[in-house]
């Protein structure tokens, strides 16, 4: 009878160990997620906005903002570059500039006069989309897509996006 309480103590005490230690264990794993959590969106967050111009060799354009979340209201900034090394040819004086949903309704397209606007290797226009979207309304929170499209020389197209988002 005793070896039978003396074997139950024993593993009493084993499981308040084993316990002690998952609960060690436990928070030890939660507070290196949580810390390794916060140093990666430190990390994405100063860099998540560098992509947006890329110089390469060849025919490229970039479609470039001084950020990606706007308030509403709020003035947004837009540079069309060549960020390649040939001539872009566009369409029209706006330089292929459209803001669309992401499903792909038109919001806002500048009215332009249809002429072959050139751009150089290197060389950018800037422009502004006050937020006032075509048909004079303003527009909502969400995600929009501005875009450009253009040709190179040899008459291939080149488009390019950027996806901004708009909070309230």
């Amino acid at each position: 009878m005793e070896k039978q309480t003396n074997c139950s103590k024993g593993l009493k005490n084993q499981e308040i160990i084993l316990k002690e230690l998952l609960a060690k264990s436990l928070i030890l794993f939660i507070g290196v997620g949580m810390i390794s959590g916060l140093a990666l969106g430190v990390y994405l967050l100063d860099v998540k906005n560098t992509n947006q111009l890329i110089f390469v060799e060849g025919p490229s354009i970039s479609v470039v903002t001084e950020k990606i979340d706007f308030k509403l209201g709020e003035e947004i900034k837009i540079r069309i570059v060549n960020s390649g090394t040939i001539p872009m040819f566009f369409s029209d004086a706006s330089y292929g500039l459209k803001i669309t949903t992401l499903a792909g309704i038109m919001i806002y397209s500048p009215i332009s006069i249809q002429v072959i606007s050139e751009l150089e290797p290197g060389d950018e226009i800037e422009t502004s989309w006050n937020q006032i979207k075509n048909d004079g309304n303003s527009a909502l929170e969400g995600l929009y897509k501005i875009s450009t499209k253009a040709k190179d020389p040899q008459g291939n197209k080149i488009d390019k996006s950027t996806i901004i988002t708009i909070w309230k």
